[in-house]
């Protein structure tokens, strides 16, 4: 076996074991400039150091989850998004989904809306290109987030939520983060926001019409008071009087609450909703 088919071999098979891995979505081929051996990385090269490489490819694999028979699920429906789901499963899973989003720092409502649209609650639905399970992980996905059963709801929602949090740590935009569970980081990353893809729009719109209209006031998986950091609507406490020391004894003091507006939170995450307080003397 000549040094030259063992090196091509050795190529392929790396670019199988990459293409693998949910995370590893982007891939680099560079050539040596010495001697002329190509090598693989999903780390993009500084070609002005002193070593100089040169770029043969650069490749996306799919985390995607994109239908390539071009057929869209009937839950990625914007027009029909706003309809409460006729499953009977469709509150099932709301201690999962409590459990899951505290862990993980993910707003719950986000989390029931992509399972809608995902899979309608269907713990055993699998599609065309072999995602799994309630939140429709793709084995590689499943693989790296822990899931050894992507067909328990159980660790299918566990890794599917990590997942999320995974990508709200990439991107600060909401609708990329949405896009990039349908259509894969990769692919967000390349066109630098949501891709042209029909499917992957229409998921988008299918995703937030649940969120504001189904889920973001569903107290199934909203208790106790909690607000959470994409919910717009908050109504501040009332104002108050609070006694506090000072050098002639106790003084009354007034406290008013002012919430803080966040545009596009950085991580929605589950808690009371932040702002600052202030005393007047």
């Amino acid at each position: 076996m000549t040094n030259t088919f063992l090196s091509r071999l050795i190529l392929i098979t790396l670019i199988c074991a990459v293409a693998t891995h949910a995370t590893a979505n982007t891939i680099y081929v560079y050539e040596d400039g010495n001697n002329g051996q190509k090598f693989l990385t999903n780390i993009q090269q500084n070609a002005n150091g002193a070593k100089k490489f040169t770029q043969v490819s650069v490749t996306y694999y799919p985390d995607t989850k994109l239908h390539s028979n071009g057929n869209i699920p009937s839950t990625y429906n914007p027009t029909t998004a706003a309809t409460p789901s006729r499953s009977a499963n469709r509150n099932s899973y709301d201690h999962l989904i409590r459990a899951a989003a505290v862990r993980h720092g993910v707003d719950p409502a986000l989390i029931k809306a992509i399972i809608h649209t995902e899979s309608a609650f269907n713990p055993n639905a699998r599609s065309p290109v072999g995602a799994m399970g309630l939140m429709q992980l793709m084995p590689g996905t499943a693989r790296d987030m822990g899931v050894g059963n992507a067909w328990d709801p159980a660790q299918n929602i566990e890794g599917g939520v990590k997942y999320i949090a995974w990508l709200q740590r990439q991107f600060a935009n909401r609708d990329h983060v949405i896009a990039a569970y349908n259509a894969g980081l990769g692919n967000v990353r390349k066109h630098r926001g949501i891709p042209p893809f029909r499917e992957t729009q229409h998921y988008v719109s299918s995703v937030n019409k649940r969120y504001a209209s189904l889920y973001r006031h569903d107290t199934g998986i909203i208790r106790d008071g909690t607000h959470l950091a994409m919910n717009q609507s908050f109504n501040p406490p009332t104002p108050t009087t609070l006694q506090v020391p000072s050098s002639s004894g106790v003084q009354n003091v007034s406290i008013t609450y002012t919430p803080v507006s966040y545009a596009t939170p950085q991580n929605p995450n589950v808690g009371n909703d932040s702002g600052r307080v202030y005393i007047h003397r």
